[in-house]
């Protein structure tokens, strides 16, 4: 059985398990891996799509008790069966965090900020989870970094889709940035997905309630998890995450290495999307649109960004 879609009966049968009435189980607006379901108010239920998707289930299932133990708000698991032995499909039964989540609310400017900064001291929490740490989650897959970003420079000219001095340009701005990059990145823990509709919100107090949806989660450079939030609102996320950390900004307004960092994850995921024709319509992302990186950065820079990102440029 390939397709993972949970029949009426099932369904009943897992809210029972959970002494919740059929009546009170609701769907819940799916992502791309999974079918979501609301059991009642205090449960969730994920069932993925199809089987090529139960990898990410079963990593989930060993990466939020770590993430949870590193002090992370992220709703619990209640139960987790991949076997299939006694309903037709494997299923993750999850606690409901309170809010919704922060695309569907669209908070204020100052509102996203406060947000933004509680989501960077989780970060600076789940990024203390490394390889090496005790109970370190089993089954995560290591970054398969995509190397010196300058080749894909060079294969987007040859390919015809920019042109020679457009090259030079990104080569000598990809050249400015890896001065201020560590020799040897970390690899760490990472939530891999942290993007608006993962993130749940007490709309009233704009107060972060929950980090869901752990898929995608891996051992990578830190600098990697500040790729799917737009470079306007990265800066409040750093901000948190030095907080929790007690890194010190360095004296003055020369470049910061994390900034340099994470524009460089920016930049380069922006240019694999280059060559994408397929266009995302319906996709609530700021980055599904294949334009939608480049023109985040050109909206970000032409804002007139503060130091140090002005002089990054």
């Amino acid at each position: 059985m390939d397709d993972f879609t949970p029949s009426h009966e099932t369904l009943a049968a897992i809210a029972a398990r959970h002494g919740v009435s059929v009546g009170a189980v609701g769907s819940i607006l799916p992502g791309a891996a999974n079918h979501v379901y609301a059991l009642g108010d205090d449960l969730v239920l994920r069932v993925p799509r199809t089987r090529r998707f139960l990898v990410d289930l079963v990593k989930e299932a060993a990466v939020i008790p770590a993430a949870r133990r590193a002090g992370v708000r992220t709703p619990d698991v209640v139960a987790f069966d991949d076997t299939c032995s006694w309903v037709d499909v494997p299923y993750m039964v999850l606690e409901r965090a309170a809010g919704e989540d922060l695309a569907g609310l669209q908070p204020s400017a100052a509102d996203t900020e406060r947000v933004l900064r509680e989501v960077g001291r989780e970060l600076a929490r789940l990024h203390r989870v490394s390889p090496d740490s005790a109970g370190a989650p089993a089954g995560v897959p290591v970054d398969d970094d995509a190397g010196d970003p300058r080749v894909l420079v060079r294969r987007l000219r040859s390919g015809g889709w920019i042109d020679s001095g457009t090259a030079d340009w990104l080569t000598g701005w990809f050249e400015r940035l890896s001065v201020h990059l560590p020799a040897d990145p970390p690899r760490v823990l990472v939530h891999g997905d942290i993007a608006a509709q993962n993130l749940l919100v007490r709309a009233r107090a704009a107060a972060l309630t929950g980090i869901v949806d752990w898929g995608d989660a891996q051992w990578a450079d830190p600098a990697t998890e500040f790729a799917k939030i737009p470079l306007t609102g990265v800066a409040a996320m750093l901000d948190g995450y030095r907080q929790e950390t007690g890194e010190q900004a360095p004296a003055g307004s020369g470049p910061r290495s994390w900034e340099a960092r994470v524009l460089r994850v920016h930049l380069t995921w922006a240019l694999y999307r280059v060559p994408d024709r397929t266009p995302q319509p319906g996709r609530r992302h700021w980055s599904a649109p294949p334009a939608g990186r480049l023109l985040g950065l050109l909206r970000f820079f032409a804002s007139g960004p503060p130091s140090p990102w002005a002089e990054l440029a």
